[in-house]
């Protein structure tokens, strides 16, 4: 067990390059801060045990809200406050239970698919298995699925895990991710995307007017692991028919019994709200105020919001807490930055990042709108990138940097630059204090799938870390079992130092972090492809 000692002495172990950029002296009130005194547990674990799922405008989600600001403000940071920006209807779960009761009686694991109404009491049904994936296939079940629980998903033979649930990057592994890929622009390849956004609708339509009683789908993941992730949350988008997702191994079992003769009949009670009383949904900002008259600052993210699964604890409470802890520390420090410092929790992020894209268009740049394109839902994060000219909001040459921490709780192990060559030197020094606690990679791949990837997009110097991975992508993200216990605090604590010390170096730099040329439309990288025939229907 280190000494308090001995942690502050990991500062001292770094070349002579890196005190050119570094503040020695604050990276030790940073370590011994963030290791001696963190609350970074104590915010994760209220905003999971405590509050529960944060499913975007929900109940949860609005609790959420309140309380991360009602702790920044108490830790003294100034301009708390939430923004609102057009979202769709809340929803939550209040019970739900789902059980085979012939041929036997088995208690199924099961959810309901999140924005699904629910089940008219207690309902019992047959079974059948009549896979869709495209509106096309619909004609093979006309007449045959009144009355019925309609299984939906092809099912499998299942799939036996060959790798360990839990690792951590090796050094091998690390290496490989400092690799630089050529951009790729292929704008119909989105325009496909999106009209397969509405096929979830017109399923529900089609099984409506067969007179369904109920749908399934079963979970992509073995272990009796469910999600129940559905994305039609916009007012006037709400389906008609009740939906569940139900474990793989329960779902193949009642297929298996459904191919065999007599469909098993399955007993399901969904018991959920929506919520419409506020359709807005809300981004939490804190600022740490900076000397700078010009106002620039410098940010950094996670997202407040979780699917409803599970506590939403490595997704994304750890980079809240992450966020929130970096924040503590630098305010408990009395640092006076020369840019101001902004903590930004974002909302929306898992229906399609839609409250950092929000922010991104309100603040920093927006992207002209293709006529007659849908702009709700998905729709909006599909089509954006593709979006030209890009013009630039007054604020766009304030904020001079973006960090983003939405992979689990593990320890970061380094950064993604973002094909952001140079960055790399400076990046290198700024980790040098932390090489020792198993922070050095800087790599220059771009990554994607979360809040940084439109400030990015936009020519911000933006950036995700990265983290080991624990078990956050082989059983963890989006499931049921993403609670509390999985989450390793020393990993926790770690992160918030090392974000606390990226921000304050960006802050007080002499010169703001590099940027990419002024993103404008590139050439589609490939002329001479042809789309899918299937992608045209």
């Amino acid at each position: 067990m280190r000494t308090a000692a001995a942690i502050l002495a990991i500062a001292l172990a770094a070349s002579p390059l890196a005190a050119q950029s570094v503040d020695r002296n604050e990276v030790n009130r940073i370590l011994d801060e963030g290791f001696n005194r963190s609350e970074a547990m104590l915010t994760l674990q209220h905003l999971t045990d405590h509050i529960g799922p944060r499913l975007t405008n929900s109940p949860g989600m609005r609790a959420a809200e309140e309380w991360t600001l009602s702790k920044f403000r108490s830790w003294g940071l100034k301009n708390a406050h939430k923004e609102g920006f057009d979202f769709g209807r809340g929803w939550w779960i209040e019970r739900s239970s789902a059980r085979m009761v012939s041929p036997r009686p088995i208690t199924l694991t099961a959810i309901p698919i999140a924005w699904t109404p629910a089940t008219a009491g207690r309902i019992s049904a047959p079974v059948i298995v009549a896979p869709m994936t495209e509106e096309r296939h619909f004609e093979r079940y006309r007449g045959k699925l009144a009355g019925k629980i309609v299984m939906v998903t092809l099912p499998n033979d299942g799939s036996e895990p060959t790798d360990p649930a839990f690792k951590r990057w090796t050094g091998d592994e690390l290496a490989k991710f400092d690799t630089y890929e050529q951009p790729k622009y292929d704008p119909e390849a989105s325009d496909r995307r999106m009209k397969r956004l509405d096929y979830a609708a017109k399923l529900d339509a089609f099984l409506k007017a067969e007179g369904a009683a109920a749908y399934a789908t079963m979970s992509p993941r073995d272990g009796k692991l469910v999600h129940g992730a559905g994305y039609l949350f916009g007012a006037g988008e709400t389906q008609q028919v009740p939906g569940v997702e139900i474990a793989a191994e329960d779902y193949r079992r009642l297929a298996r019994l459904a191919k065999q003769g007599n469909a098993p009949v399955v007993e399901l009670e969904n018991v959920v709200h929506f919520v419409d009383t506020d359709t807005q949904a809300y981004n939490i900002f804190a600022d740490i105020p900076g000397s700078d008259p010009s106002g620039a600052y410098v940010m950094a993210g996670a997202h407040l919001d979780s699917w409803a699964a599970g506590d939403g604890a490595v997704d994304n409470a750890a980079g809240v807490a992450m966020v929130m802890e970096a924040a503590r520390i630098l305010q408990a420090m009395g640092v006076k930055p020369k840019r101001t410092i902004r903590f930004a929790l974002w909302a929306g992020e898992e229906q399609g990042l839609l409250g950092s894209m929000d922010y991104v268009e309100k603040h920093v740049a927006s992207r002209q709108r293709k006529p007659g394109a849908p702009n709700t839902g998905l729709a909006r994060f599909y089509g954006w990138a593709n979006r030209w000219p890009i013009a630039r909001q007054p604020g766009y040459d304030k904020l001079v940097a973006y960090f983003n921490l939405d992979n689990g709780s593990g320890k970061i192990r380094g950064i993604n630059t973002e094909n952001n060559g140079a960055v790399v030197p400076t990046f290198r020094d700024w980790f040098a204090p932390f090489n020792s606690l198993g922070a050095s990679t800087v790599a220059i791949r771009k990554s994607g799938g979360t809040d940084h990837v439109f400030f990015s997009a936009v020519g911000i110097p933006a950036f995700q870390f990265i983290q080991d991975p624990l078990d956050y992508g082989s059983r963890l993200h989006h499931t049921s079992i993403d609670t509390f216990d999985h989450i390793k605090p020393a990993d926790v604590r770690q992160a918030s130092a090392i974000l606390a010390s990226f921000l304050l170096n960006a802050a007080n730099a002499d010169k703001p972090l590099p940027r990419l040329p002024f993103p404008t439309e590139p050439n589609v990288t490939d002329p001479f492809a042809y789309p899918n025939p299937d992608d045209l229907d």
